[in-house]
């Protein structure tokens, strides 16, 4: 197999010009197609819902939903394996394109007929699968398509437009299926995966250095194993990424399903939920505008492990706010900071890891984001029944505070500084 295809490599360029990403072309294209993948995949995701709820009950919506949750967790490993054996740029074009294919045809279907749940059980289960390749993919681009000193600012470009996609989607799902119903809004969501389709085409990557190619010929499980290796003996990689799975598993269940817990037992109502998680959407978005304002970080690693500190006290402290105006406060604060942990985290991580492993690298962190810490929520209610809300926020905050001290613990990670 050829280090680079001679068409990779015609739309790739020598050299990544140094300029500023939010005025660089090949990075706005790359964040052009990424929202639109965002975008579609909320509105895929509210549809399969609705489809599901047209056709039979709660149990079975369940089922539907949780579908695509386990070919992801499962395969997102073997995806970063691909993306590296194969190039990232062609394996996520490849998986957009079954994702595009795939949608168009559940909304085709669903406008000609009334298929069975089996339909939208196949189409969960091929969407979570391709989704494990197109993760890893999508996020080892960042280093290929920009120069070293532009990631944290195209951590924060993406973490606008991850606020973009969250806000947008869910009201485009809904003005589609009141329009023209689950169908509309199925070919809605396969537009924008075309969108996004066409923007990845255009995008521009620099080969790996020194003319290494993603395939050496190793089998896939030997590349696998290589590329956990890397991450675990890296002095600045291994540890940040131990920090960063224990900080997700320490946030994620309470921040998505212990504010609505909590809301619920202190008399806040939906209304009180809304407003704790806008509160934290704004922090988010306020952190992802300064990392990409923000000409220099210096210390990152230290501010990095500052930022993750308050995050966990913050988090754990959402139980113990008095009042709503308070907990929304906290929501606030925890958003800024959790945005600038996670954004300088990740650009720590990509400028010191050797390309040839990013897309593994980048496999290993989405898995712990969206693969392993969601079967958590179970136990997350679980633990609240049993002990109440107040000991388990604390007990999570403690877990991601873990990830804090994995850093002080690291002087890799205390003296680590971003490439200008």
């Amino acid at each position: 197999m050829e280090t680079e295809t001679e068409t990779e490599t015609a739309t790739s360029s020598t050299c990544i010009p140094a300029r500023a990403a939010h005025r660089d072309g090949n990075v706005l294209r790359w964040l052009g197609a990424y929202a639109a993948s965002l975008v579609g995949d909320s509105i895929y995701f509210l549809a399969l819902g609705w489809a599901a709820a047209q056709i039979a009950g709660p149990a079975q919506v369940g089922m539907v939903m949780a579908a695509g949750a386990v070919p992801r967790a499962l395969l997102m490993l073997g995806g970063g394996v691909i993306a590296d054996r194969f190039g990232p740029r062609r394996v996520v074009i490849a998986s957009d394109a079954v994702r595009c294919a795939v949608i168009l045809a559940v909304a085709g279907a669903l406008a000609l007929a009334t298929p069975g749940l089996w339909l939208l059980i196949a189409a969960a289960l091929v969407f979570g699968a391709v989704d494990a390749l197109f993760m890893p993919a999508v996020g080892a681009l960042p280093p290929r398509i920009t120069d070293a000193g532009q990631l944290v600012r195209v951590q924060g470009l993406r973490a606008l437009v991850q606020r973009v996609g969250t806000t947008t989607g869910p009201p485009l799902a809904g003005f589609a299926m009141g329009t023209g119903g689950p169908a509309a809004a199925f070919g809605v969501a396969g537009g924008l995966f075309a969108l996004s389709l066409v923007l990845l085409v255009a995008v521009r990557i620099a080969p790996l250095p020194g003319g290494i190619g993603e395939d050496r010929g190793e089998p896939p499980w030997q590349q696998l194993r290589d590329g956990l290796r890397h991450i675990r003996r890296h002095p600045l990689i291994g540890p940040l990424v131990l920090s960063g799975a224990l900080s997700e598993l320490g946030a994620i269940p309470p921040l998505n399903v212990g504010l609505v817990l909590l809301a619920d037992e202190r008399g806040w109502g939906p209304s009180g939920v809304g407003w704790i998680v806008g509160a934290f959407g704004v922090g988010a978005g306020a952190s992802a505008l300064l990392l990409t304002i923000a000409r220099r970080l210096p210390r990152a690693g230290a501010v990095q492990i500052a930022a993750l500190v308050v995050g966990s006290a913050a988090i754990g402290s959402l139980a113990l706010a008095p009042a709503l105006v308070t907990a929304v406060a906290l929501a606030g604060a925890t958003g800024l900071v959790a945005g600038v942990c996670g954004g300088l985290a990740i650009a720590l991580i990509q400028s010191a890891t050797d390309p040839a492993y990013l897309g593994r690298v980048s496999s290993v962190m989405a898995l712990t984001s969206v693969g392993i810490a969601p079967f958590a929520y179970p136990l997350f209610g679980f633990a609240t029944d049993s002990f109440g809300t107040v000991p388990v926020f604390l007990a999570c905050g403690a877990i991601s505070m873990t990830g804090a001290a994995v850093g002080l613990l690291t002087p890799a990670v205390r003296r680590a500084e971003l490439v200008r």
